[in-house]
């Protein structure tokens, strides 16, 4: 049976953060989903230590492991790949396999997208820890104590919890109501994706520099695009040596993607605050601090 959706994900030398990934994507975890059929299709993108793949297709038959060979330090190219497999009518896309989802994430998104002919649905960016990670790995946070703080939750049992061992992303620093730069967690029409282009391969630095952002505001913009941020749930950002979340903020390699912007679009790169999405889902009482900051 042809699926509805096709979740895309994109690892790198992430044995550790796409267990927890990969298993926030099954039915065990997800609330909601038993008549939604999904694939996912796990890219590994040239990792040097790559993900088993009989370990990750034996979470389901619909999961499948696919090792993208590049030289290439961006993820572009595995992600348009990714998606040229992808069977489903809807598209997810994960440019960053290090992110867990919460449970409700994929219910709530298909509920809406039946309602809307081009819908955009987005999710809120939080990094796991007490602060960002550019600043809480200045004061000792490192995957020792995510570990601990992950145990301690028992997230695979109540995924909201996660909410409470988290902080908001610098692209979502205003929270459920305040302008988003990015979302680490999008779904579309797979027609629409490729409509788009995909995302742009043009952005070839390490992480693929601001292409999620630029295609963030490409998708949003689209003449038939409805923009839908997802309330109540989110994506949870798992420390893993990021090459812009987990370095210290004065290395932040922010002037490199500026001027690989600069030099695709001949403008600056400038955060649209413009952007107003139609909302979509419920606060369970772990989000409700994240609403209005």
């Amino acid at each position: 049976m042809q699926p509805t959706l096709s979740i895309v994900s994109i690892f790198h030398n992430m044995q550790r953060e796409a267990k927890r990934t990969l298993f926030s994507f099954s039915a065990e975890y997800q609330q909601g989903i038993t008549d939604v059929n999904y694939e996912v299709i796990a890219i590994d993108n040239a990792s040097s230590e790559p993900l088993d793949k009989v370990e990750v297709e034996a979470l389901g038959e619909h999961y499948s492991y696919h090792y993208f060979k590049t030289d290439s330090v961006s993820p572009v190219d595995a992600i348009n790949y990714g998606a040229s497999l992808a069977k489903g009518k809807y598209l997810m896309v994960l440019i960053d396999g290090a992110r867990i989802l919460s449970p409700g994430v994929i219910a709530s998104a298909m509920r809406i997208a039946q309602v809307y002919d081009d819908p955009f649905i987005y999710t809120l960016g939080l990094h796991l820890g007490p602060d960002i990670q550019n600043r809480s790995i200045v004061e000792g946070y490192c995957q020792s104590v995510e570990d601990d703080l992950l145990t301690n939750i028992d997230w695979q049992n109540n995924g909201y919890r996660l909410f409470d061992i988290a902080a908001l992303a610098g692209s979502s620093a205003k929270g459920f109501s305040g302008p988003i730069a990015e979302s680490n967690c999008f779904i579309m029409p797979l027609a629409s994706f490729r409509g788009l282009g995909g995302m742009n391969t043009a952005f070839q630095t390490p992480g693929g520099g601001l292409v999620n952002l630029d295609f963030f505001q490409q998708a949003c913009h689209a003449p038939s695009s409805t923009p839908i941020l997802l309330l109540g749930e989110g994506s949870f950002h798992q420390i893993h040596g990021g090459v812009a979340t987990n370095v210290k903020q004065e290395e932040h390699p922010m002037p490199i993607f500026e001027e690989e912007y600069q030099r695709i679009y001949g403008k600056p790169w400038v955060m649209d605050t413009s952007i107003s999405p139609t909302y979509f889902g419920k606060l369970p009482a772990n989000c409700q601090p994240f609403l209005v900051v």
